[in-house]
């Protein structure tokens, strides 16, 4: 389940500036479940990531990469490595998440800093990825600024994981929880869109037209465990507490009648989609 599912269509041509200022609160609200996050959220299959800095690959020497929006690090610890962490950046504003990522990964540099106003040299990186992240930023804002620090062909990627919901428990869970089955990769206003408009009109002039490639991957659970999971989503970070603890009492009730969940550990299938674009 992605942390960042908007409101519906509906809801967000009727709600207009209530729902932008929602997809806020929801953005900030991360910090205070950090230690959480980085126990809880699953990591990204490594075919993913290779795949993501293929353009960029080479033999003789490591790819400098930055991790954007990088959160506790779940994606940083990948690209470190698959690279080396002397080659690895990781950015992230919040400052709850950016102290458990240096907990976790003292050994990385690690800056406070958005993709709206990157702390870094111009042309400094070959590749720009963003787990799970990408849908929070100002793209308008942000295209330019990645562009900036990349170096010319660099490749920026959008990782997100997905509950694969074609699983029929799956879909099950979603509807225990009150969640939608998206990827919401352009924001409150722009969810329904297909994938071709991520660039935005800046980014169509300053990256090439994305490709997309998509990974399984799962993401071992127990039904307390997958509880936890969701308490570190943004939309039950903002639930008023009563709300919250009802709709994951009926997750648990879910959980604990569902053959594939009822018993101990079991593998939440997901589904990891990576958009990946080249710096023209």
């Amino acid at each position: 389940m992605d942390d960042a599912t908007p409101a519906t269509g509906q809801e967000a041509a009727g709600e207009g500036t209530a729902t932008i200022d929602q997809h806020s609160k929801r953005a900030a609200s991360f910090g205070a479940a950090a230690s959480a996050y980085a126990q809880h959220r699953p990591d990204y299959p490594v075919a993913a990531i290779e795949w993501a800095l293929a353009p960029v690959a080479d033999a003789g020497r490591p790819v400098d990469a930055l991790d954007l929006g990088a959160g506790t690090g779940k994606l940083t610890a990948l690209l470190a490595r698959l690279s080396d962490p002397a080659h690895v950046v990781a950015v992230e504003p919040d400052p709850g998440m950016l102290a458990e990522l240096r907990r976790q990964l003292p050994g990385v540099r690690a800056v406070e800093g958005r993709a709206e106003a990157i702390p870094l040299p111009d042309g400094s990186v070959d590749a720009v990825l963003a787990g799970q992240a990408a849908h929070w930023f100002d793209l308008d804002r942000a295209l330019p600024e990645i562009a900036r620090v990349l170096r010319p062909g660099g490749v920026l990627a959008g990782l997100w994981n997905a509950d694969d919901a074609s699983v029929d428990w799956v879909q099950g869970l979603h509807e225990a929880s009150g969640r939608r089955t998206v990827v919401p990769i352009l924001g409150p206003e722009d969810q329904d869109r297909g994938t071709s408009t991520w660039l935005t009109e800046v980014g169509k002039q300053l990256f090439w037209p994305p490709e997309e490639g998509v990974f399984s991957h799962s993401h071992i659970r127990t039904a307390e465990s997958m509880v936890e999971t969701l308490r570190t989503h943004s939309l039950f970070l903002i639930m008023e507490e009563p709300e919250r603890e009802a709709t994951l009492a009926d997750v648990r009730e879910f959980l604990a009648s569902t053959p594939q969940t009822a018993s101990g550990e079991f593998a939440l299938p997901l589904l990891t989609l990576v958009l990946r674009t080249i710096r023209r």
